[in-house]
């Protein structure tokens, strides 16, 4: 059986664990079933056993070592929790995954995780159970696997927290992704974007409000707990800035950094990926990247009263859950405070703060970077090198690890989080090579 082949037969396996948010149950056994994986595949070292976190609410962390006595060591993190999908819309059954031939990518494996991340976690473990067996491997690998991303790893974070750090210094962490967006070149990402968490809440109380579901035909002289949030995002969050709060200057490194990524970024193939027509502010490639890469965004997951789908009242209670995202060069603890002031001048609302990180960013010249750069160009592809990413990873937590997070591999997949996500299978093998040049570069 090829790489490939083995690969798509455990992506196969892991797929139908519908190891989303709130489903601990099976969060707890896909858990369990990667350690067994993990120690009958590669003879890992148990670290933290899965059988001990069955006491906790939150989904286990899976962590072990794969020693071969070297002096080195690297660590690979990846994450086994998805987004919900139910099969609408779906060629295949997004939990059980399939492989369908489109005519513009060739062949694709179809399922929930096919590109995020479960596709990749798949990749990942075949190629370190491959090295083992061939003896290729020259570093020791921790590999530690969470099933939170999706939310904040807020239990990743105070698992790396403890004194003394329970993942001893290595060369570098790495987070093996499909990173050839859209099918363009593959990007290499300087750090990463914070996050808040959180819930904006009004109930009626002494404000004004009902203390429990009333007819809607009091609307004209009973305040409606709806219209007192939709009034306190617009106090925080103007309809027109699309949730920016906030835009911080670039410093001289990153500036630099972007300069060169303008000159080769093509915002009509960036558009394409993001199924969208035009983008939400003018000017030339560099002054849309400064202000995506700079920008403080409150996003809005979801607005909704209580109770659900009651029509015709004015409901008792509203609520809208948040996330923050904070750039490296943006204070967001500061951003927080004065959010927190500007709700103070709102009676009856309320922030009840979640799971918090914040922005990360490293250099280029750190352990791992040349390395994953050189991964790249051994298949004739060229990074676009990035200051930091949009996109959200605890990278922060991994900084007593080693001076470097990466998110890197080289793969072609898609719609993640949407209908019929997708890796392509010329791109997970792209994504296995590149893999398995990294880790045998130290």
């Amino acid at each position: 059986m090829s790489q490939l082949e083995a690969t798509l037969d455990l992506l196969r396996q892991i797929t139908p664990f519908e190891s989303v948010a709130g489903n601990i149950a099976q969060q707890r056994e896909l858990a369990a079933w990667l350690e067994r994986w993990l120690v009958e595949e590669t003879d890992a070292e148990v670290l933290f056993p899965v059988a001990a976190q069955l006491q906790d609410s939150t989904p286990p962390l899976v962590h072990v070592r794969v020693d071969i006595g070297s002096s080195r060591t690297l660590v690979l993190y990846n994450m086994y929790d998805v987004m919900p999908a139910d099969a609408t819309g779906w060629e295949v059954d997004p939990f059980i995954g399939g492989i369908k031939h489109w005519p513009d990518k060739g062949e694709v494996f179809i399922s929930r995780g096919a590109e995020n991340n479960k596709g990749p976690l798949a990749g990942m473990l075949m190629v370190v159970r491959d090295l083992c067996h061939s003896g290729r491997l020259h570093a020791n690998i921790e590999i530690l696997l969470e099933g939170e991303e999706e939310i904040g790893s807020g239990n990743l974070r105070r698992y790396l927290a403890q004194q003394p750090c329970p993942i001893n210094p290595a060369e570098a962490v790495l987070f093996p992704s499909l990173c050839e967006y859209g099918g363009g070149a593959p990007r290499l990402y300087l750090g990463f974007t914070g996050r808040s968490g959180g819930r904006l809440q009004v109930k009626g109380g002494s404000w004004g409000g009902p203390k429990a579901a009333i007819h809607a035909s009091n609307a004209a002289w009973i305040d409606n707990p709806v219209w007192r949030l939709v009034q306190a995002l617009n106090t925080l969050a103007p309809a027109h800035a699309n949730g920016v709060l906030e835009t911080g200057k670039l410093d001289e490194e990153a500036r630099s950094i972007l300069d060169e990524l303008a000159a080769d970024f093509n915002p009509d193939d960036e558009l394409t990926f993001r199924r969208s027509e035009k983008f939400s502010i003018e000017g030339d490639s560099y002054s849309r990247l400064a202000y995506l890469l700079g920008s403080a965004v409150l996003n809005i997951s979801e607005i909704a009263s209580l109770p659900h789908g009651a029509q015709g009242v004015i409901p008792p209670e509203a609520f809208a859950d948040l996330v923050l995202r904070t750039p490296p060069v943006v204070d967001g603890e500061k951003l927080i405070r004065r959010i927190e002031q500007q709700l103070a001048a709102l009676s009856g609302v309320e922030l009840v703060p979640g799971d918090s990180y914040p922005g990360y960013r490293f250099s280029i010249d750190d352990p791992g970077v040349a390395e994953l750069m050189v991964s790249y160009h051994q298949q004739l592809a060229r990074p676009q090198i990035w200051p930091w990413a949009p996109g959200c990873a605890p990278a922060y937590a991994f900084a007593p690890v080693a001076p470097a997070f990466l998110i890197g591999g080289l793969g072609y997949g898609g719609n993640a989080h949407g209908v019929n996500e997708f890796v392509t299978l010329r791109g997970l093998q792209r994504f296995q090579q590149s893999l398995n040049d990294w880790l045998v570069a130290f």
